[in-house]
């Protein structure tokens, strides 16, 4: 990805997803980070797509319109001029990513259109599909040879944490779901360079415990994170 590029995507996820941005600080290739940050970037546009619309139909446009630019990304002709579904495009590419963790990522946040999340099935769904299907994803951009799967439980506990800070999901209900994939997540073997992809889960941890720490305590529990190779 070109340099100007990459700091633009950097600069959007500070921006819009800082705490998972603070994750990708411990990516210490420059190159893999800005192809996961590509990755976030495209799941942001689709919890845009969803959030923005002011009604369903909307939403199902835009994230259509995202499913078109997959359809151009594995043609493997011109996409479509889009910074993220250029920077997508690139990263999918030079990795060789599968089309199916990218389109579950668009199936659930179409499915959340019409299911409540406070449904705990629901939720675990969404979780699975969205944020277990990018976790998965970075995971093999960070390490090609990580095993099928890698990062889908830190991905899931993700997904539930995020549920709760919306209040689309009752933190009392998600309680026994979030523990128990952090449970998961932390008996996962992730190589050292795949496992800033589960990191997000990591910050899961306060979620569960009903606080909202300052930057410092979350760089905190990052570097432990990594210091002991568990979420």
């Amino acid at each position: 990805m070109a340099g100007a590029a990459a700091e633009d995507l950097d600069e959007l996820i500070r921006r819009v997803d800082p705490d998972r941005w603070l994750t990708s600080r411990f990516i210490a290739d420059p190159a893999a980070r800005a192809d996961v940050l590509a990755l976030y970037a495209y799941d942001h546009e689709l919890v845009r797509a969803r959030r923005v619309a002011s009604t369903p139909l909307l939403a199902e446009i835009r994230l259509t319109w995202w499913r078109e630019a997959l359809d151009e990304i594995f043609a493997g002709g011109a996409v479509r001029r889009h910074p993220i579904a250029e920077a997508l495009a690139a990263t999918v590419r030079r990795h060789d990513l599968p089309r199916a963790p990218l389109e579950a990522m668009i199936e659930g946040q179409l499915e959340a259109l019409e299911t409540p999340m406070s449904d705990e099935a629901a939720a675990l769904a969404w979780a699975d599909a969205v944020e277990g299907s990018l976790a998965r994803l970075a995971a093999t951009v960070l390490d090609p040879n990580a095993e099928p799967g890698a990062g889908a439980a830190a991905g899931r506990a993700w997904g539930l944490a995020l549920l709760v800070r919306a209040g689309a999901l009752p933190l009392v209900e998600a309680t026994p779901l979030l523990r128990a994939s952090l449970d998961t997540a932390r008996s996962e073997k992730l190589s050292v360079a795949a496992f800033p992809a589960a990191l997000p889960a990591r910050l899961a941890r306060f979620d569960l415990a009903d606080r909202s720490p300052g930057a410092l305590a979350k760089q905190l529990s990052l570097v432990l994170a990594v210091a002991w190779g568990r979420v």
